[in-house]
């Protein structure tokens, strides 16, 4: 390229120099702080990741005793090393996703499969959704009673038909069509959850006349428990997955947000892997896991800044409660919420964390 006269080679130069500065800004969030971690050049990706929760709620060590603090944690950090070890040996995100989500389906510790708690009928009815950040496919059940393992049964509506979400007796078919392994109802029972409907269908009969809505359930313990878990593998694929038993009595068949695909989970390679847990009416109405996917996309902030918009910020203008986990496509790892406290962990090559308060 030739110039003939020197103004317009500084105009050029000028142009140029300006071009290259607004390639390497860091991008600032609301507060005006730097986004470190959301320049592609800098970033450096794990070789694999793992973030799991198994639920938010009002959490405190002085409600805890020492014996249930070392279950959890041990059932965490069990958890996690499934996980990392499907990754570590080059396995699959959607394996490390399915195969710990699993195992904590059968620890009766959790809201999910074997420890899911009763509906106002006394029975029990289970939700799961899978996604695939690759394909952005998903697969997801909503109130099934007799399969043992909600998440395979997602994943399988996600590979292996043409469907997004299935719900009851329908799902049930399918899940028995795909050779799932089903079991009686009775088979998710647990003392501890049938006293915890017992404790609820009392305070709410107490309170009926005060009762409005089920925005304002009167058992505080109705949504603990929740699992989730998101993984990134080697091939840079993300996958989250959502395993619930709902909401301690719940009524008229009510599905919540973990079976809901952008609501309670959402993954995209893009971008990020999500799973949430908390007040489902709240995270369905607001898109919480989809939201996040946004913040990220759209207003080009980092994987902590849009989680603490969405959950610090959005969900807490309108009086949701809960919380999530999510991770990155470098590997990055958040685990926000607004209670307490939530049963939660992480693993990257070198590091592994578990916590339920709020204070570790």
């Amino acid at each position: 390229m030739k110039f003939t006269h020197p103004f317009t080679l500084l105009c050029f130069i000028g142009l140029f120099l300006l071009g290259t500065s607004c390639e390497n800004e860091t991008v600032t969030n609301t507060t005006g702080e730097p986004n470190t971690n959301i320049t592609p050049d800098t970033q450096e990706v794990a070789e694999y990741a793992m973030v799991i929760h198994g639920g938010a709620g009002t959490l405190r060590r002085a409600d805890m005793t020492a014996e249930k603090d070392s279950m959890y944690r041990s059932a965490l950090d069990s958890a996690l090393t499934i996980g990392e070890q499907v990754l570590q040996s080059g396995g699959s995100a959607a394996d490390a996703v399915e195969q710990t989500i699993n195992y904590l389906e059968n620890v009766p510790l959790f809201n999910a499969g074997k420890g899911a708690v009763f509906t106002a009928a006394g029975q029990h009815e289970l939700d799961a959704s899978f996604m695939d950040g690759a394909t952005l496919n998903a697969g997801a059940v909503g109130g099934v009673t007799n399969v043992k393992h909600p998440i395979t049964a997602a994943r399988a509506v996600m590979e292996n038909s043409e469907h997004v979400f299935l719900s009851g007796p329908g799902a049930e078919e399918f899940a028995l069509e795909q050779g799932l392994e089903t079991v009686p109802n009775s088979y998710f029972f647990t003392q501890h959850r049938y006293d915890a409907l017992q404790e609820a269908q009392s305070a709410e009969a107490e309170a009926e006349s005060e009762r409005t809505s089920m925005l304002s359930p009167p058992f505080p313990d109705h949504k603990f428990g929740t699992v989730g878990c998101v993984a990134l593998d080697k091939e840079g694929n993300i996958v989250a997955g959502t395993s619930t038993g709902g909401m301690t009595n719940k009524k008229y068949g009510r599905i919540g947000d973990s079976p809901i695909i952008g609501a309670g989970t959402y993954a995209n390679n893009a971008t990020c892997g999500v799973s949430c847990t908390g007040h489902g009416e709240f995270f369905i109405r607001y898109a919480v896991a989809y939201d996040v996917h946004a913040h990220m996309a759209y207003g080009k902030k980092t994987l902590a800044n849009a989680t603490e918009a969405v959950v610090m910020e959005k969900l807490v203008d309108a009086g949701g409660s809960g919380g999530l986990i999510a991770l990155d496509k470098y590997g990055n790892i958040a685990m926000t919420y607004n209670t307490e406290g939530m049963y939660r962990g992480y693993v990257k090559p070198g590091e592994r964390v578990v916590g339920i308060y709020k204070d570790e």
